[in-house]
């Protein structure tokens, strides 16, 4: 997830991701924002009570449907000056009610703490950095690498090095990645939760050394409470590893449902509707159940250590 090299995973073809608004592929487009996403929620609440169509709202307004859609979408800004008009139309008279939308959307439109890589930084990932900011808990399957929050920083600047970009462009990609690292680590009760494929530890990734030092540090990840590592054994048969590079990130209740997130080689998935997302944590849980305990998994990466790269 994040990783700037690809998944092997293409968009699923059961879904109309390319017109659904509920199923997004992005590349170079706006990508939502979790802020965003939860002021735009609740405008689509308030239009809602009142009966209105996103049409009607845009009519009155003067407003494009387009813009509308983005904003109820979390894709843009809300900005200042139309807010009036929205609490008018939507009939928030109680200026106590307004409040809270007005703090909602200063939140949304602050800068957010990874502007200053945002000329580097893919569309599709900022938004996985928003998703990844206000998620309580996050669950992770990447087949062919590890997650971004588990690699040490020479493996993560020898899996960006393969990719495109300069070396400036390399070494800013490397730095961010280490910040989304402290800011996980600063956040108080956030979890990630990760199937690790047995492949992406066995899969050499800069040299042998970086490998040794990745897997270590696997180890010491796992025993920290934030962390709930399991493996994927190569060996393990009917493992539903159809299901592909998958995260899903679970929001306080109030805030927002599920999203599921599928990196592919130049773009990512963004996937909010209610039935897609049930089918891809269905099949994590199973996945997830199927793999090896934290405990197995640690032996495992032990052994695996003392077989392949104490040698």
């Amino acid at each position: 997830m994040g990783q700037q090299l690809a998944g092997a995973e293409e968009p699923d073809d059961s879904v109309d991701w390319k017109s659904s608004p509920r199923v997004r592929f992005l590349k170079n487009e706006a990508a939502p924002s979790a802020p965003r996403m939860v002021l735009g929620k609740e405008l689509r609440r308030r239009r809602e009570a009142v009966g209105l169509q996103q049409q009607e709202v845009s009519r009155r307004l003067n407003w494009s449907l387009s813009k509308t859609s983005r904003i109820e979408s979390g894709q843009v800004k809300v900005k200042e000056q139309d807010l009036p008009a929205l609490f008018s139309l939507y009939e928030i008279d109680d200026a106590t009610e307004q409040v809270p939308l007005r703090e909602l959307a200063q939140i949304a439109n602050r800068p957010m703490w990874w502007q200053p890589w945002s000329k580097i930084a893919s569309q599709y990932l900022q938004a996985v950095l928003s998703f990844e900011d206000m998620a309580w808990r996050i669950k992770s399957y990447e087949p062919l690498y590890l997650h971004g929050l588990l690699q040490t920083p020479e493996y993560a600047r020898a899996l960006i090095e393969r990719g495109r970009g300069t070396r400036s462009h390399h070494t800013a990609l490397a730095q961010l990645r280490k910040e989304r690292q402290t800011k996980f680590a600063e956040s108080p009760g956030k979890e990630l939760i990760c199937v690790i494929d047995e492949a992406a530890v066995r899969r050499t990734v800069g040299n042998a050394g970086i490998m040794r030092r990745q897997v270590e540090h696997l180890i010491d990840l796992g025993e920290d409470g934030r962390f709930h590592l399991r493996l994927a054994e190569l060996n393990r048969p009917n493992l539903p590893l159809e299901l592909g590079p998958t995260t899903i990130f679970d929001f306080a209740e109030t805030l927002l449902p599920t999203i599921a997130y599928s990196e592919s080689f130049d773009g990512g998935l963004v996937i909010q509707d209610g039935d897609s997302v049930d089918r891809r944590v269905t099949t994590f849980d199973v996945l997830r159940a199927r793999s090896l305990a934290p405990g197995k998994t640690t032996q495992k990466l032990r052994d695996l250590l003392a077989s392949n790269y104490y040698r």
